[in-house]
């Protein structure tokens, strides 16, 4: 689809068309404790490009020479995959899965992992110099993931059982991950609940099947049969228990493609920004309602956080297909042409009942639009932040709508409520969430420096402005960063650092 974009003059090509995902394998390492099993998981860090920050299982994406690895028992893509796995459980977690390995000791085995890591040696001749043997009765097939089409970054990952060998021992060393510990999957859903570990689809399948462990053959059967994954892709993401996302596909800014709707709630439900007016997109988000009402949860309203069009296309039809009310704050109300049944303010607590009940403080946070909200859950301090950040893309500040001396101090508001995990209305969860609002002001601050450089005391239009402080910006972009400027201009307009004349900016001195 193609759309001009309302008031930034842009005729962009907005088709989406989804990425490729990449081969990738995943070691699910267990040990048997008592009459359960313990798992060993890792956090991604928090700079990595995809799930950075997330709890999940040792693996990674498929190197070209482990299809070059034998393995005894399996042939073409199979091996391959066993081999990636096998790799990188031995790269990040110091486990070597061989046959042969329990021959060597643990000052071997590290020599090996770090000539590994360093590239000194190549994972097939390591094995073979070293007299190993990798098996694929040793990497059980425990399911098949691949990413969604709205993701940027895509895998189709196979996952393996892997039991942990008695001679083996688990090790984290500094790198991409920054923790690695053995935890119970009871514990690791406990954590879940409470916020404080995000988890992909893939990672709570695999701790809800492994916290009822009966055999090895029974887990794996219920490992490969994962609900809710057609094709292989996950219909339901709740990266954390009570906060479920449905991407649904927009005409918005790029590199952004698509806008987060958002199911709060663990018995009632609120659904916020059901963006798309695509009868396609939008019966993604009815489908998971109508499941989640199937097993007794309820939805209640509809939530909108502002009303700019990629967060409201769907909402009329939404809430009249499910027969709820609508909510907003009451300038939201004044752009939509159907009823509006509550009007919401800074301050007010939606309660949630259910299981786990929530309960979301709304905060009004002008700015990027005169009456944006947010929803922070007073239990997990999980932020739902509309267009405040963007896991994708930026954030434009359109005049006269968007105010940027607002917009800076709700971003310090939320920064110091405090909050965790800030879910946005574009991209990936951001799990730090002060850390990344600092940034943003960080941002903002110095952008800032750059547009006041850039407005010369003899004067200069916004466009030749623009041309200066925007640089590094693809000149595409630079009619929609005309606008986020004028929103800083008319800031530093408003504190006599410059001033106005007939559509020229003069910078003050002094």
């Amino acid at each position: 689809m193609s759309e001009r974009l309302p008031g930034l003059g842009l005729g962009l090509d907005l088709t989406h068309v989804p990425v490729e995902p990449r081969g990738s394998a995943v070691a699910l390492l267990y040990r048997r404790v008592g009459a359960g099993v313990e798992v060993f998981w890792v956090k991604r860090g928090k700079a990595l490009s995809f799930a950075g920050g997330f709890y999940a299982f040792p693996g990674g994406k498929l190197d070209a020479a482990d299809a070059d690895v034998p393995v005894r028992g399996a042939s073409g893509e199979e091996a391959a995959l066993r081999s990636a796995a096998a790799r990188e459980l031995f790269e990040e977690a110091g486990v070597l899965v061989a046959e042969g390995a329990e021959g060597l000791s643990q000052e071997r085995v590290d020599t090996l992992r770090r000539a590994l890591l360093a590239g000194e040696r190549g994972w097939g001749a390591l094995l073979k110099e070293e007299g190993l043997a990798l098996r694929a009765e040793d990497f059980r097939p425990a399911g098949r993931w691949i990413t969604p089409p709205s993701v940027p970054v895509r895998f189709d990952t196979h996952f393996y059982l892997v039991e942990m060998p008695a001679h083996a021992r688990t090790e984290l060393w500094p790198g991409e991950l920054s923790e690695g510990a053995w935890i119970s999957p009871a514990v690791g859903l406990a954590r879940w609940g409470q916020g404080t570990a995000l988890l992909h689809p893939p990672a709570l399948h695999a701790l809800q099947v492994l916290g009822a462990f009966q055999d090895e053959a029974d887990a794996r059967a219920r490992l490969t049969t994962p609900p809710y994954c057609p094709g292989y892709v996950a219909q339901r993401i709740e990266f954390q228990q009570g906060i479920r996302v449905v991407a649904l596909e927009t005409p918005t800014l790029p590199p952004a493609t698509h806008t987060n709707a958002y199911v709060l709630g663990n018995g009632e439900l609120l659904l916020v920004d059901p963006g798309s007016g695509d009868v396609k997109q939008y019966a993604k988000l009815l489908s998971l309602v109508a499941g989640l009402k199937s097993e007794g949860l309820r939805p209640v309203a509809v939530l909108l956080t502002h009303h700019h069009g990629d967060h409201v296309g769907g909402a009329r039809a939404v809430k009249e297909r499910l027969g709820i009310p609508l909510w907003c704050h009451a300038e939201t109300a004044r752009w939509l042409d159907f009823p509006v049944e509550r009007l919401l303010e800074d301050g007010e607590v939606l309660e949630l009942a259910g299981d786990v009940p929530q309960r979301w403080r709304v905060l009004h946070t002008p700015g990027h639009a005169r009456g944006h909200l947010c929803l922070v859950d007073e239990r997990s301090r999980a932020a739902v932040v509309g267009d405040m950040v963007a896991g994708v893309g930026s954030i434009v500040i359109d005049p006269p709508e968007g105010n940027m001396r607002d917009y800076l101090a709700q971003l310090a508001r939320l920064r110091d409520w405090p909050v965790s995990t800030l879910y946005p209305a574009h991209g990936q969860p951001l799990l730090d969430g002060p850390a990344k609002l600092q940034e943003y002001l960080n941002h903002r601050a110095q952008r800032e420096a750059l547009i006041l450089q850039a407005v010369p005391v003899e004067g200069a239009s916004l466009a030749k402005v623009v041309e200066v402080a925007y640089a590094d910006t693809p000149p595409l972009m630079h009619p929609v960063a005309e606008r986020s400027a004028l929103a800083t201009l008319e800031k530093l307009v408003a504190e006599g650092r410059v001033r106005e004349e007939s559509l020229q900016y003069f910078r003050v001195e002094g």
